[in-house]
């Protein structure tokens, strides 16, 4: 089993080096001197770190700062363009990639198709997507050079990693793949085999974990200790930040929210128990109940999309409106509960089931009010955001930014049995 050796110095400097790329992140534009005061670090230890993010390409020195006398000090920046990282969204037909700069600024965009799903020809897509990503990728003065005063910023071109997004449950310190929904895999060390494809470090989590990486790091998240992402589409997803820091559960499964039950022996879900709140508000269970609203003469015409039910809603057929409206009662009631046991200052809601609009969120809103326990409702802000595939891979991206930033204490990796 592995283990935090207490002293190390290599951990200290790598603890400490986070530490410092952290500050220069969050507030953008700093001075040497600044960081040591905010750190508590000493200058030496400051200006020897900060070298070697230099000469690594990550920090670059830009214009000198303002100055209360004497010598104007320079200034240091994280260099967006140090390296590059891969974000995957893989679906069951399908893996879109996004190749996106240290900020998760998306550079170009891929997709491929999934002719099978046995997971070695899965991964030698997936490595085939990379491989294009980076062949589409122009590297050129006018792209990856920024101003910094007289001096340009030469470009560091290089993979640092690639991330991987999938639902399921994933055991992301290990990098297996435990159940996938999609593809019927079970303990599939998805990790170790796209290594071999790409030669670089390859994460791999729950693609709602993703989102939620990606909020802390670059999106509403960010200084936000105890939030949740609540993802609607297909499925129904949940992401946790508690005290700063991911929360996957044991082994990968935490944030099964579509499966927690909300009636007791009712409809069958696609995990086999029946009564999920997926089974109720997923994209396929709003089609369901629009199927049975059609044959009962209560629509005008067979809606085959979401959006064609959400069409039908807004031109005031009460059927639809009624479909929606039960759907956002009942995940009020679920996200009621979730403030009930987390306490989240925030929480976002986003995926492709918020084409719905007002005629799921008022109800779900009005949900909330009323089974939130008093005093805790005050407590959370709550968020709609609407977010396109793009979104997922670049959530996928911010697993290796995750593993740039992060402190090596806050890492949440699973111990590797022996």
């Amino acid at each position: 089993m592995n283990q935090i050796p207490i002293g190390n110095r290599d951990l200290i400097r790598a603890i400490n080096l986070s530490i410092i790329l952290n500050t220069i992140k969050t507030h953008g534009t700093i001075a040497r001197a600044e960081i040591a005061r905010l750190t508590g670090l000493s200058p030496a230890t400051v200006t020897g770190i900060t070298a070697e993010l230099i000469q690594d390409g990550l920090v670059f020195e830009k214009e000198p700062g303002d100055s209360s006398g004497g010598r104007r000090p320079i200034l240091l920046a994280i260099n967006p363009h140090g390296g590059f990282v891969v974000g995957i969204k893989l679906m069951e037909d399908h893996a879109l990639g996004a190749l996106t700069d240290l900020e998760a600024t998306l550079i170009v965009k891929h997709s491929l198709s999934l002719s099978e799903n046995e997971p070695l020809k899965v991964a030698q897509t997936l490595g085939q997507l990379v491989t294009e990503l980076l062949a589409q990728t122009v590297v050129s003065d006018t792209t990856f050079t920024e101003q910094a005063g007289e001096n340009p910023i030469a470009p560091a071109p290089r993979l640092m990693g690639v991330g991987v997004g999938l639902a399921g449950i994933i055991d992301a310190g290990q990098g297996v793949v435990r159940q996938s929904p999609f593809f019927g895999w079970q303990n599939i060390p998805l990790r170790d085999l796209l290594q071999e494809q790409v030669h670089a470090p390859v994460y791999v989590d729950n693609d709602v974990n993703t989102l939620a990486f990606t909020e802390k790091w670059f999106g509403a998240g960010q200084g936000v200790n105890n939030f949740l992402v609540v993802t609607l589409g297909r499925g129904v997803g949940l992401g946790i930040v508690a005290n700063g820091q991911f929360y996957r559960g044991a082994r990968g499964g935490a944030g099964e929210f579509g499966h927690t039950v909300v009636q007791p022996g009712g409809i069958a879900c696609t995990c086999g128990k029946q009564g999920c709140l997926e089974a109720y508000i997923g994209d396929h269970a709003l089609l369901s109940q629009a199927q049975e609203a059609f044959q009962r003469n209560e629509l005008s015409h067979l809606p085959r999309t979401p959006e064609e039910l959400v069409d039908l809603a807004e031109a005031n057929e009460p059927a639809a409106q009624a479909i929606f409206s039960h759907a956002g009662m009942l995940l009020g009631q679920s996200i009621a509960n979730l403030v009930n046991i987390f306490n989240p200052e925030r929480i976002l809601v986003n995926g492709e089931g918020i084409r719905a609009g007002h005629w799921l969120f008022d109800p779900m809103c009005a949900a909330i009010q009323e089974h939130t326990m008093p005093g805790l409702r005050a407590d959370v802000d709550i968020r709609i955001e609407p977010l396109g595939d793009d979104a997922w891979a670049r959530g996928a991206a911010s697993l290796v930014l995750h593993e740039l930033f992060e402190s090596p204490v806050r890492r949440q990796r699973e111990p590797e049995t022996v």
